[in-house]
């Protein structure tokens, strides 16, 4: 596994972590539409990139013609 997968992965954990945290210690209910289900699509998104690699936003923009860099840590 590459670092930047390993970073996909813990900022989708963490994001998780912590949607999780708030609904169950009651400071937010996920049980009602809202905004936060787009943080937890982008969370559970983050996290599947770190193991599969797939990004689909990434795949989106290289067809809209933005070009690649490389890693996001170098």
């Amino acid at each position: 596994m590459t670092i930047e997968r390993i970073i996909r992965s813990m900022a989708g954990f963490m994001t998780l972590l912590s949607l999780a945290l708030a609904h169950f210690l009651g400071q937010v209910d996920l049980t009602q539409v809202s905004w936060l289900w787009l943080t937890a699509f982008v969370g559970l998104n983050l996290f599947q990139s770190g193991f599969t690699g797939l990004c689909p936003p990434a795949a989106l923009l290289k067809k809209l013609g933005f070009k690649e860099t490389g890693s996001c840590c170098s």
